[in-house]
């Protein structure tokens, strides 16, 4: 299993990457700052780390500049993760040695796509975003394929987004306004109530399987438990 280690200092956000990460396959830890991530590069090194710049103490272009440096992990692929979106910041960056950089807001399934992209390019193969499960739902996403236990599942394109989107955030309660973001887009016009009935025909679709699917009363919805 490919271990992915990130370091970013606000819990919520750690969390959900990390609970994200774990759903695609990956084992995952989480460092609040460079000085913790350093404590444990002294003995092993990840396969790829998640690296904030806005870290407490020694930001993170400062930690990737020690992680180039550190004889274990120098060859590890480092993807940035920002609130900054200026070109400086991603030029320095890259510079600096970053494989790739995302500036928050971002997409989680676009970020486990870049993971996978970012330890493919570099050889050292990558876990398949492809396949995905919760209990007896499978989804393949390349086929674009579902099934409830033994059955296949029809879906439209947005109800397929939205399941992937709640599998891979297993357990993490998703308010309706994260969910249409994320599935519809930034620049999506339409109501929470669209999110509603894909939630409802999704249920519907995955018959007894929809029962997996539950309603956070004044926030929003959340797979798992």
């Amino acid at each position: 299993m490919r271990k992915i280690w990130l370091v970013e200092d606000d819990e919520n956000i750690r969390d959900l990457v990390s609970y994200a990460l774990a759903s695609a396959g990956f084992e995952t830890v989480g460092f609040e700052s460079g000085e913790e991530l350093f404590k444990e590069l002294g003995a092993r090194a990840p396969h790829l780390i998640l690296l904030d710049i806005m870290l407490p103490g020694e930001d993170g272009l400062a930690v990737l500049k020690m992680i180039r440096q550190n004889p274990l992990a120098k060859k590890t692929p480092v993807i940035m993760l920002t609130a900054k979106g200026s070109e400086w910041d991603r030029v320095k960056g890259l510079d600096l040695g970053a494989d790739d950089y995302m500036v928050k807001p971002f997409s989680i399934l676009e970020l486990i796509s870049r993971v996978n992209a970012v330890l493919r390019r570099l050889g050292d193969g990558g876990v398949s975003e492809n396949l995905l499960t919760y209990k007896e739902i499978s989804m393949d996403v390349q086929k674009h394929s579902v099934s409830a236990g033994e059955h296949p599942v029809g879906l439209t394109f947005k109800e397929f987004e939205l399941l992937q989107f709640l599998i891979y955030n297993q357990g993490i309660v998703l308010s309706r306004e994260k969910i249409m973001d994320q599935v519809w887009g930034n620049d999506f016009m339409g109501e929470s109530r669209t999110v509603d009935m894909h939630v409802k025909n999704l249920r519907q679709k995955l018959g007894t399987a929809g029962v997996h699917i539950k309603t956070v009363r004044g926030i929003g919805y959340k797979i798992g438990d």
